[in-house]
């Protein structure tokens, strides 16, 4: 009898002028019960769809900040050299790359995908013209963690 996985996302971000966009992302995955034996195996699949719905949150959230207009784009600007609430320094955005960095989630996502699969991450974050994981936009983070998968799939 298979299980069902039940995982939701939402999120939401302030812009300009008191107002704010927000996107949601809910899966439904049926795993095979056997998982229940694999504690590991069980918790792969959890992590594995909670970051597809969280990717699927900021590539939405990210579509819309573009929409928002120069507004949103003065509102990054402002925030990029912030602190964030539990004290970590946001990555310092060059000003010649996209205004949306890849998310805290996405960077453990990239590496311990690669980590797992001993995946060449130097090299592949080279090809993308960056040195380090959170040097990369939300989009380029996004199709990298979808190509590692991938390779884990092959």
């Amino acid at each position: 009898m298979p299980l069902r996985l039940n995982v939701g996302v939402s999120k939401k971000l302030g812009l300009p002028a008191y107002s704010s966009i927000g996107a949601s992302c809910n899966l439904e995955v049926e795993l095979e019960s056997s998982l229940l034996r694999d504690l590991a195996g069980f918790h792969d699949q959890v992590r594995d769809a909670f970051i597809a719905a969280q990717q699927a949150v900021n590539d939405e959230l990210a579509r819309l900040q573009v929409q928002a207009g120069s507004g949103q784009t003065e509102l990054v600007n402002s925030s990029r050299n912030h602190q964030l609430s539990n004290g970590h320094a946001k990555a310092e955005i060059p000003p010649s790359r996209p205004r949306n960095p890849a998310t805290p989630s996405q960077i453990r996502a990239i590496n311990a995908i690669a980590r797992r699969l001993q995946a060449d991450l130097d090299g592949l974050l080279c090809d993308l013209g960056v040195t380090r994981p959170e040097e990369l936009t939300i989009t380029e983070a996004s199709k990298l963690i979808d190509q590692l998968k991938a390779a884990a799939q092959a």
